[in-house]
This record gives structure tokens, sequence and C-alpha cells, in this order.
């Protein structure tokens, strides 16, 4: 090791908190030099660092190679360092502590800094200088205060966000604690004002913040400074500001920061849902919907919640992009299970999603192009109190997008077994092209104002809308039309989001903090589907023309207010209680070729309630959260209490075990409407406690992880109970004129039905991730069963839509320098589905028939298994300072090419049954920017 120490010169001034990195920055920019340098770079910097007083750490090795002949005159001493960087291709970076580090490779800071923390400890951090203001002699640092209460708050100290989720915590004590999602943090019974605060959060450099007797009586503001963006740290708290974090207190949440999405591979965007489906228990293979199935429950079981108001439609062009823009979002929180009584409505899991505030210090603007889509930003303070964030993005169906789906993307089309029964006979395929047209579009924008240090109030608001055209041409198989032409179909859709939310957080005092909301959402999805042409022949023989066409519509609104609270009471016990009101509306009509609505519902319904729950740390290792959930359903008339308990035990310093349960309602569903020809749809509905029951559903969970620096290893398994499921089926029955063959003496009859079933989920999910290193990433898998039963599919369970019984996941990233590379792979067993086998027809008495349809068991088929590899490679930009100001990437999705089927629909002709497969995207290779400007 001694050989190492002569590499690294180093300069400094005592290392202490209050030589931090904005007074470092402050004085590059007062220090005036005039020097005429000719010398060497390592003498220059030695130079600088004796004359000026600041802390400078370089390779000596790798400069002394370097000459400079430089006269800098009455230029500051940042811009002296800035140019001597560029011309001599180096960067340089100012670390939270103050201390400058000259990098010839990003990937350098990582070692420099361990060695430079080896020579102070050898020379025990005594290096003969001049005294300056920024010293402190620690053995004049007496307590004065004992045993006292403080509160702060965690932010980004460039930007002025807030940073929700730090972690803090009062060195050589079992203080510790998480912030609020408006940063704040309150610590009681701290022992003395000379203790010292530690934080850390994902993405940003560790940092501590000495007390004094003068920062107890006022909100202690934490200043975090980014890290090096390709960097892989340990924090003080043993986790890595990677792309994926887990807490190990608290049973399977995930928490995720979108600015380092661009490591991973993706179709288009920064996806932040999308993200969520490569850890376990969040199936990773529904390329067409960035909703989350989240052990084994459906997306619209999923509660998803942006700046305080619901989210119903989380995903545009077939689910291949998520609805939220990275650019516009702060940080995002995923539980899977086992949620606390803070959070209602819904069955399976809840997703949080803050977004920024926008930048109270200066004005940011940046672009994100791909080949799909284009998005940007903008931040920017209004005034001292006031800043406003705008980001908008939209798709572009552009030639690359069109040779895509041209080349790769094609559906399959099989002629099955004739009328009068018999078994599938699919066979004779052939191919049909599908190339859809659509196009979305969203917009985020939010304003804060801070009324004072204890008021703030943002206005957030968020639209989204997607236009699909999946129309196409059904080519059929010769003899099965009269003239051998093929079927029109129409498939139009329009869907989308509309959200807003005003809020007010107030600071009552060091212990009491709420957030009010008033929140509204609506959601919307029109459909217009329909079919037409062929030449089919009469029972006489003669040819008709044929048209069927259904116009489907679904609206929601839900306005509403909520007031949440927090209370620390004691050091060991915090409180957390609130109510809410809402009222939700919604409207559901389904039209068959425009002679009545099959379905015509217009329900509206008014939820209130409350919530409490306790959040108990008898010591460091024990945490345990009781709560109760109460909600007063309007339709229904009766109250509904849902008791929750989460709880984790730390059995070593790395070794956790964890548990939850409770008890959950869900008001409004998403039911499925079965329709074996054209493929399931689903649609909102409100529960009536009649033929549409209110859902109910437990948890039961268990896990055990370990964790150190480099590594976290981690099994959890769920049981849950569900009742009051929704299904609807609409059944056809033709009758008169020869079947399926077009008669002007054919009647249609249509019947609807409501079903109420129950349902059981059950998995294992096995997590290995490396968390350190130049190589990261992780393996999971994750063996689960998703069952439903429904008095009218028999007395046994079925195979839920959802259910994969087998999913293995492989992600994997290197980092080199300022290039990033990743992969990603992803294995399932196929789904369940129901399909149709053949058709007969009886002829009844009175000489006509009525045709029927020979169906399998309810799911009693499955899709192939799935499969694919995704690759990328980035190239961060970075300034002379080191901050990352955009990105290159390349990604590769489905890079050997395989054929995932989506899902498969049918036409029915002259009694045979037509089957097309609907395929996942193919190879898609897709090119992105990203581009920052201060």
């Amino acid at each position: 090791m001694k050989r190492l120490f002569p590499l690294i010169t180093v300069l400094f001034i005592l290392y202490h908190p209050s030589a931090h990195a904005q007074k470092t920055q402050q004085k590059l920019k007062d220090i005036i030099v005039n020097h005429f340098f000719s010398c060497t770079l390592d003498q220059m910097l030695d130079t600088l660092a004796t004359n000026y007083q600041v802390r400078i750490v370089f390779d000596k090795e790798q400069l002394s190679s370097m000459d400079v002949v430089e006269h800098f005159f009455e230029e500051p001493l940042k811009a002296v360092i800035a140019k001597t960087c560029s011309d001599n291709d180096l960067k340089y970076w100012i670390e939270s502590t103050g201390t400058i580090y000259i990098l010839k490779n990003p990937d350098d800071l990582a070692r420099l800094k361990k060695l430079n923390n080896l020579r102070l400890q050898a020379s025990n951090a005594k290096v003969k200088r001049k005294k300056t203001d920024d010293d402190v002699d620690e053995a004049k640092l007496v307590p004065k205060h004992f045993m006292f209460s403080i509160n702060g708050r965690v932010i980004d100290q460039l930007t002025g966000e807030s940073l929700p989720s730090a972690s803090v915590r009062i060195r050589n004590s079992d203080l510790s604690t998480i912030t609020n999602a408006e940063g704040y943090f309150t610590f009681l019974r701290v022992p003395s004002d000379t203790c010292i605060v530690d934080v850390s959060y994902a993405g940003y450099q560790q940092d501590f913040f000495r007390l004094n007797s003068e920062k107890i009586n006022t909100t202690l503001i934490c200043g975090m400074y980014s890290s090096l963006n390709t960097l892989n740290e340990v924090s003080i708290t043993g986790k890595k500001s990677g792309v994926m974090n887990t807490d190990s207190r608290q049973v399977g949440v995930l928490q995720l920061s979108p600015a380092n999405l661009d490591k991973l591979p993706t179709m288009g965007d920064k996806d932040i849902l999308r993200a969520f489906q490569l850890m376990p228990g969040v199936s990773g293979t529904n390329e067409s919907s960035s909703g989350a199935y989240v052990r084994g429950g459906t997306p619209d079981q999923n509660l998803v919640v942006l700046d305080g108001f619901t989210i119903y439609q989380v995903d545009h062009l077939y689910g291949f992009f998520s609805a939220f823009n990275a650019s516009a979002i702060k940080d995002v929180q995923m539980y899977k299970g086992g949620f606390t009584s803070k959070y209602g409505g819904r069955l399976s899991s809840v997703t949080e999603i803050n977004g920024k505030e926008g930048n109270k210090n200066e004005t940011n603007a940046g672009v994100d192009l791909s080949l799909l889509s284009a998005s940007g930003y903008l931040e920017t303070p209004l005034s001292d109190k006031s800043t406003l964030l705008l980001a908008i993005r939209r798709s572009y169906q552009g030639p690359f997008y069109n040779k895509i789906f041209n080349q790769f993307n094609q559906t399959t089309t099989f002629q099955g077994g004739g009328g009068g029964g018999g078994g599938r006979g699919f066979g004779g395929g052939f191919a049909n092209q599908v190339t859809p047209s659509s196009y979305f579009y969203d917009a985020n924008a939010k304003y804060t104002y801070n009324i004072n240090p204890n008021n703030k109030v943002s206005i957030s608001y968020y639209s989204g809308t997607d236009k699909t055209d999946n129309s196409r041409d059904l080519g059929l198989p010769p003899g099965l039309s009269g003239s051998g032409s093929g079927i029109g179909i129409t498939d139009y859709t329009k869907y989308g989001n509309l959200g807003s939310s005003v809020k007010w957080f107030r600071q009552w005092s060091k212990k009491l903090y709420s957030n009010n909301y008033i929140t509204y959402s609506s959601y919307f999805n029109d459909r217009n589907r329909g079919s037409s042409g062929g030449s089919l022949l009469d029972s006489n023989g003669i040819a008709h023309t044929f048209t069927n066409n259904t116009i489907e519509t679904n609206n929601l609104k839900d306005v509403g207010y909520k007031s949440e609270w927090e209370w620390s009471a004691t050091d060991k016990y915090k409180l957390l209680f609130g109510g809410f009101v809402n009222y939700k509306k919604i409207d559901y009509e389904y039209t068959q070729n425009d002679t009545g609505k099959l379905i015509n519902q217009h329900n509206n319904a008014t939820l209130e309630g409350v919530y409490a729950e306790l959040s108990i740390d008898p010591n460091s290792n024990f945490h345990i959260q009781p709560g109760i959930r109460a909600t007063y359903y309007g339709p229904t008339g009766k109250p509904y209490f849902e008791p929750r308990l989460s709880a984790s035990y730390n059995i070593t310093d790395k070794l956790t075990v964890k548990g939850a349960t409770g008890q959950f309602y869900q008001f409004e569903n998403q039911v499925i409407r079965e329709d074996i020809l054209a493929g399931d749809r689903n649609f909102w509905v409100l529960s009536n406690g009649s033929n549409i029951p209110v859902g109910q559903a437990r948890h039961y969970i268990g896990g055990l992880s370990y964790e150190n620096d480099a590594f976290l290893v981690s099994v959890e398994g769920y049981y849950k109970t569900l009742s009051g499921l929704t299904q609807y089926t609409v059944r056809q029955t033709q009758t008169g004129g020869g079947g399926f063959r077009a008669d002007p003496n054919q009647t249609l009859t249509v019947t609807e039905d409501f079903y109420e079933g129950t349902g059981r989920d059950a998995g294992v999910e096995l997590l290995v991730q490396k968390k350190l290193g130049n190589y990261t990433g992780w393996v999971s898998y994750t063996f689960a069963k998703a069952q439903n039963k429904f008095s009218v599919f028999g007395d046994n369970y079925y195979d839920a839509n959802q259910d994969v019984r087998h999913e293995f996941k492989s992600i994997n990233m290197y980092h080199y320098n300022r290039w990033n590379f990743a992969a990603t792979f992803l294995f399932s067993t196929g789904r369940p589905y129901t399909a149709p086998l053949s058709t007969y027809t009886i002829k009844t008495a009175d000489g006509n028939s009525t045709t029927y349809l020979n169906i399998s068991d309810k799911n009693g088929e499955r899709l192939p298994a799935y499969h694919r590899l995704d690759m990328s490679v980035s190239y961060d930009l970075l300034k002379i300072d080191g901050h990352k100001v955009g990105s290159i990437g390349l990604s590769f999705f489905n890079v050997y090419n395989h054929t995932n089927t989506w899902y498969r629909e049918y036409q029915m002709q002259n009694n045979q049954v037509i089957t097309t497969n609907v395929n996942y995207l193919g190879f898609t290779p897709n090119l992105t920017l990203s581009l920052r400007w201060k």
C-alpha cells in the first residue's frame, strides 16, 4: 500500500462538515488568479491548492506528463481549473466534503477517494498548514443542550427539490428515520447539540451535518449533492445508488430513481412502471401493458397515485410506454402487498409517484428523443418563493415505425374445424399483416408556492391521450368465401386520463405535519370495432355481404378531498392518521349494430372514511406497524373495516425477517367482458352490492432477507384470498337461415350477465442482487399461481387470465467509464385463454337452424412460453465539472426476434373458426438522445 501513496497528491484543509461543496463552489468563483504557469500540470495544481487553501486530489503519475504554459490574468479559479481540464481532456468533480478531484476517467473517482481516505488515516489527518476560517477546534465543541428534539429537511442543494425517503440517522446512536414525502424528518431525545446527523439518498453523495446550539432551534436544512453518475457507491446505510432499491425493513417495497432508468434497455422512453416489471412478483412479460400485474393481481387492482390523484389508465401505445414522463417524476415507490392503512380502494398493490416541483435556483430545460417519441421539459423559478415545471411528450409514426411493424409484426391466420363439431383441426395457416396506426401525447405541469418556511401550496396537472387505429384486412382461406374476398376489420380506440390536485403542506410544529389535497381524476375509453365484407352464401346459395359493428364507451370521474397527518409522539412512537371523501361517477355503454344499447350503465357513489396507524420502534432492531382503515360506501350503505399489520425484526445487522397481513376492499372494478371471438375487454364499473359486489382481499406475507454492502438475497412468500370478483359475459345466438351464412330472415339474440366469483393467489419470490462494482444486476425467480372460481364455469378453481406459473428474470449491467452496457433476459410460461374449438348447427322443428360454438374449458388452453433478450448501450455526456448533461443510447428489443403471441382473435365464416395470432414485437432497435441545459 505504501507504493500507492506517492501516486496521490492531497492538499487539504481540516476535514470538517462546515467545509462543504457549497463553500468550495463559492471560493472557486471569488478567488481571482493572476499567475503565469510554465510547469507540469501536477505542479500547477499543487501551487493552486497551497496558495488558495483548497483541497485538490489527483493522480500525480497521470498528470506529471502533462505540461502547462499559460498566463491567467484576473480569472476566477473555477475558470482556471475548467480551462486546464478542458485543454488536457480531464474532468473535475467537487465532492460534498469540498474536495476537488481531477479525473482522467470518471471511474477514477472511486480509486482516488479510497486512496485519499487511506492517506488521511495513515497520517491521522494531521497535515500542517495555515489556519483558515473553516477550521473548528474539535476540543472546543462542548455540548450545551441535552435530550432535545430537532426537525430537518433533506433537499437537493442545486435545485431545492425535497428528497423523500432519504435515510437519516444520528451518528453513534440508535436514532434513525426516513424523510416523509416533503423531505422532512424529526428526532426526539437527541443526546446533545454536538451530535452529527448522517444523511444518504440514492443517487446522491452521503453527507453529514454537525449540530450546534443555534441549529437545534430551527429547521435543519440538509442540502445533498448528486453523485458522479458513473459511480456505484455504498452509502452509510449500505444502500447503492442504483436503478432499483429495496427497503429491508418493509415488506414488498420497491424504490426507483427515474434518473437511473437510462441504464436499462427500453423499447421507447425511460419507463418507470416497466422498470418495476424487472423485479420478482411483478410480471415482466406483458408487453401490451405497462400496468402492474402484481402477485397474481390485475392492473385495476393496483392503485397508482400521482401527486395525490388517481391515474386509471397507466400506459400508452398498446402498453409499450407508461403514462408517465420520467422527466417530470422525482421518485416512485411500489408496495407489492400488505400496504399500510394510508392507502385503500385496491386489492393488490400501490404505486405512489411524486412529481418534481421545479428548480428553485435556476432554469433547466431538456429534451429526450427516440425513433418513436419525443419529449421535453422546462423547470424554472418564477420568484424567490415559487417554481414551475412543464413537460410534454408525443409519439410519432415515421418510416422507421412502419418498417418495424411491416417487417416483424405479422399475425398468422388459421382455418379451424368445420361445422358439426369436432376438434380444433387448425391447419393451412397463412400470414396476414397488421400495421397499427397510433399515437399518444401527454403533458405535466406543476406550480409550487412557498408561503413561508412552514406552509407550501402546489398545483399539479396531468393529461394523456391515445388514439389507436388497428384496422386491417383479414384474408380467408380458399373455399370459405363465395367470391374469395376477405373481411375488413375496423378497430378505432381513443382513451386517456386527465387529473389534477391542489395540495397544502403545513408544518405545525417539530412533531406535527399535514398534507391536505383536493383531487380530480377522469378516465375515458371509446372503441369502435366492426367487420364487414366477405361474400357469404345464404341457404338458397345467394351471395350476401355482411356488416357487424360494436361501439363501446367508458367514462369515469373521481372528485375527492383527503387529509393526511403525521405526529411524532415520542422517539419510539409515530402516529399517522387522516380522513378522505370521494364522489365517483362511471358511465358505460355498449352498442351493437346501432340496434340498441346492450349495456347502458350510469352509476355514482360517495365514499368517506378515516384511517390511523401507529409506527412503533421498541428498539433499533424491531419495527411494528398496526393500523386500521374504515370506509363508508354509499351504494351499499355499509361501513368496511380494514385492519392492517406489518413488522420486521433484524436478527443480525444483515439478516432481517419480516411479515405483513391485512384486509383490503375495492369499490370500483375493471371487470372483464368475455369476448371469445374478438378478445376479452375490460371496463370500469362501480360496485352496487348486488350483481356487482364489493371486492375483498386478505394478504398473508412473510420474508427473509440478507444484505451486506455488495449483495442482497431476499425470499418472500405470499398467499391471498379474494372475493367479490366480477366478470361480464355477452352471449349471442343466431336463429333462422343457415347458421353463420347470411340470411335476411336471421335474428340475433343477445343476453348479458354479471357473474360473481372468488380467487386465490400464492407464490414464492427469490431475488439475488449484486449492488457494487462495474458489474451489477440481479436474477430472480417467481413460482406463482393465480386462480379464480365462478359458478357459471363450474365448481372448481381454474387458472386466471393473468396466471403465470414460472417466471425467470436476469438483469445485467456493466459500467466502464462513461459507457453503460445492459442485457435483460425474461422467460415465463404461457398465459391461459379460452378458445372456440368448432361450430355446430341444429335445425329446429320449424325448419330454422341455430348455430352454436364448441368452447374449450375456461382458460383450458395456454399460449406458448414467452421469452426475449433485450440489450442496450449508452454513453454519458459530461460537462467539465463532471455533471451529466445527457446521454446517447442504442437499445435492441427482442434481440433474437422470437415470436411471442399477444393474444388470439377468432372470426366465424361459413361455420369455420378462423384463428388469428396477434404477436408482440419482434426485433426492434431504438436510438435515444437525451440533452439537458442550465
